[in-house]
């Protein structure tokens, strides 16, 4: 894969014509807006960023917390069809607090996608996903982030993950992701697979600029 990852395209097939898919994001995120306001401002700040690359949005499908700034602040800039939620339908009623999926006001969250259950939304997001990105969260967001991490350590993917450490959140999990290399538990390079970004007006540089880890496996999609 080339360096810069935003000249990584899908086409998609559309009677007979061809389309060129935006860029796409996963952002993993809390679903509570957290104690500290630098939270919710990054939430904005990334969403800016966004539109000013020209960026797609997927993500978990919450309107509340953190999951409904950034989704409605990139609909309020890019329009509902730069955001694509993918939500649990058991979770809908609790991430998904201030509107009916249906209604037409759901439109300043992005457009919506209902699936069964946790494993179906993930595959959805990874697969529609050019880069992914970690926003403060919780036991969800830090399982999400992880996972996506593991398939790039397997070769399963080798598209950019960034951590947003708003206001140092991530500073125990950088800190242990060193101890991990340390100790040689993860070992060659795949300390490298996730990028720190220390404020949002790194992220552009850390996508464009990501290069996959040495040393790691070499699964494909479909086999994992």
């Amino acid at each position: 894969m080339q360096p810069n990852q935003q000249e990584r395209t899908t086409t998609i097939i559309m009677t007979g014509t061809e389309k060129a898919k935006p860029f796409t994001v996963a952002v993993f995120c809390g679903s509570k807006p957290g104690k500290n306001p630098a939270y919710i401002n990054a939430a904005s700040d990334l969403a800016h960023v966004f539109h000013d690359q020209g960026w797609n949005l997927v993500y978990g499908g919450g309107t509340t917390g953190i999951m409904g700034q950034v989704s409605k602040t990139l609909v309020s800039l890019s329009g509902p069809h730069s955001v694509h939620g993918v939500i649990p339908s058991p979770l809908s009623a609790k991430e998904q607090e201030n509107l009916s999926i249906t209604s037409a006001e759901s439109h300043h969250y992005g457009i919506h996608t209902v699936v069964p259950d946790m494993h179906t939304r993930k595959r959805m997001m990874a697969q529609e996903a050019d880069a992914f990105i970690a926003l403060p969260g919780g036991y969800g967001t830090a399982e999400e982030l992880f996972e996506i991490v593991t398939w790039n350590q397997l070769g399963i993917h080798d598209l950019p993950i960034i951590l947003l450490n708003v206001d140092g959140f991530w500073d125990g999990i950088v800190g242990w992701i060193k101890q991990t290399v340390e100790e040689e538990f993860v070992v060659g390079d795949c300390g490298s697979i996730i990028k720190v970004a220390n404020s949002v007006e790194e992220v552009p540089t850390l996508i464009k600029e990501y290069k996959p880890a040495k040393g790691r496996f070499n699964l494909t999609w479909g086999k994992e």
